[in-house]
């Protein structure tokens, strides 16, 4: 693909962008039903593509957690699927008056949400993010340039062609999604540069790729992180739930940004309980790597290096670490988290609360897994990413983080 290529793309997404802020609500729904029943009727070509990207996964030796990032089945299809029906469901976020007033002068005046415009992601692996992305995008009255990577292109390039045809059925633009098939980093950061055709960029994957974005774009970026998420057993957790949560938040699906990476233990409870938890560990495939103290109370926890505790693992692996109360854990968390999901199980209701204000993440839980980190865990339908910056959006991304406001102003003749 060349780099007029890539502009002429582009350029098509700034037109359709006019022509999809002026949609009604019941056009953008149905284009995100058109795109559900296309999936499941296409499910077996969807799958057929997306069989080719993990062989050639598998072939270049990609581990089995990345592999099943970029892995659909007919259940996760029908999920996704699903998914959009819940995205029907929700309110039209335009149009929505958040703030009213009238001035002295008579000036009357309104602060209206409207969409961002064009929206451009960056983003690896995971498929299942094409699909999200593009109806998160319609259904807030954005248009989307989506560059995924080589590891799934076969299936994004399945997925767009369903979504492109629901598009035209429901009398909307096919260019209100446009793919960049060229996964080539020169073309990437071709697309960084297209200020004037892409109004806000979102990369959503691993460290490099946001550094990556970070570091070249010319346009506005909206930064989804890394998640190095946190465990903090207080020595008033109860044992079922602390270990119920830290097996949920480490094995259910190691590979996604909301998986806990490191687990901090109070002295006192560790020493009646984490062998019981390294077991539960171990038996579920993860490797346990930890510190001298948690050495010395299991010695099969192969030590810990300071990479450890700042890694991302996305993987069977976690680091573990014996604190010494609220105020070690805290630093531990305040030194290496990236404000992603941080989770504490206490039953003193007092240090739970302490640790709810006074860590510095996008979502803090109490008695609870942080896997519950994801837009459609917290009723948006779906979600474009999970902001860890502080401006404009934090957290799981939904409708209303994807769009800006305007303000209307009606007189009758005033002039200053």
């Amino acid at each position: 693909m060349t780099q007029e290529q890539l502009i002429h793309q582009a350029t098509a997404c700034r037109a359709a962008s006019a022509i999809l802020r002026r949609s009604t609500i019941e056009q953008r729904n149905a284009a995100l039903v058109h795109i559900s029943r296309g999936l499941l009727s296409c499910s077996a070509d969807i799958l057929a593509a997306n069989e080719r990207d993990v062989k050639r996964a598998q072939s270049e030796g990609l581990s089995a957690a990345l592999i099943d990032r970029l892995l659909l089945t007919e259940e996760r299809i029908g999920a996704i699927a699903s998914s959009l029906g819940e995205l029907v469901a929700l309110a039209d976020p335009l149009s929505v008056v958040l703030d009213e007033w009238e001035r002295p002068n008579g000036l009357r005046i309104q602060k209206v949400r409207v969409p961002l415009g064009v929206v451009g992601m960056v983003y690896e692996a995971r498929p299942n993010v094409t699909v999200d992305s593009a109806a998160i995008c319609l259904k807030s009255g954005n248009t989307v340039v989506l560059r995924g990577s080589r590891s799934t292109i076969e299936s994004n390039i399945a997925l767009v062609g369903v979504i492109q045809r629901a598009l035209v059925e429901a009398g909307l633009p096919a260019s209100c999604v446009e793919l960049v098939t060229d996964t080539s980093p020169e073309v990437a950061r071709a697309m960084m540069e297209l200020h004037g055709l892409i109004d806000v960029l979102i990369p959503r994957g691993g460290a490099r790729l946001i550094q990556e974005v970070r570091r070249n774009a010319r346009i506005p970026v909206l930064e989804t992180g890394e998640g190095n998420c946190h465990l903090y057993i207080h020595e008033s957790a109860r044992t079922d739930w602390a270990i119920a949560i830290a097996i949920n938040g480490k094995t259910s699906r190691p590979s996604v940004c909301n998986a806990l990476e490191t687990i901090l233990i109070d002295e006192a409870w560790a020493v009646q309980h984490l062998e019981e938890l390294v077991k539960a560990l171990v038996e579920k495939g993860v490797e346990c790597r930890g510190c001298a103290r948690s050495r010395e109370l299991v010695a099969s926890v192969i030590l810990a290096t300071e990479e450890d505790y700042a890694a991302e693992f996305l993987d069977l692996r976690i680091a573990l670490r014996v604190v010494t109360g609220l105020p070690d854990a805290l630093d531990h968390i305040a030194r290496y988290s990236t404000h992603h999901s941080e989770a504490i199980v206490a039953e003193d209701k007092d240090v739970a609360q302490e640790f709810l204000t006074s860590v510095d993440a996008a979502a803090v839980y109490h008695n609870a897994s942080t896997r519950f980190t994801d837009g459609g865990e917290f009723g948006f339908g779906a979600e474009i990413g999970i902001s860890t910056q502080k401006l404009h959006a934090r957290g799981p991304m939904g409708l209303p983080e994807l769009c800006s406001y305007t303000y209307l102003i009606r007189g009758e003749g005033q002039i200053r």
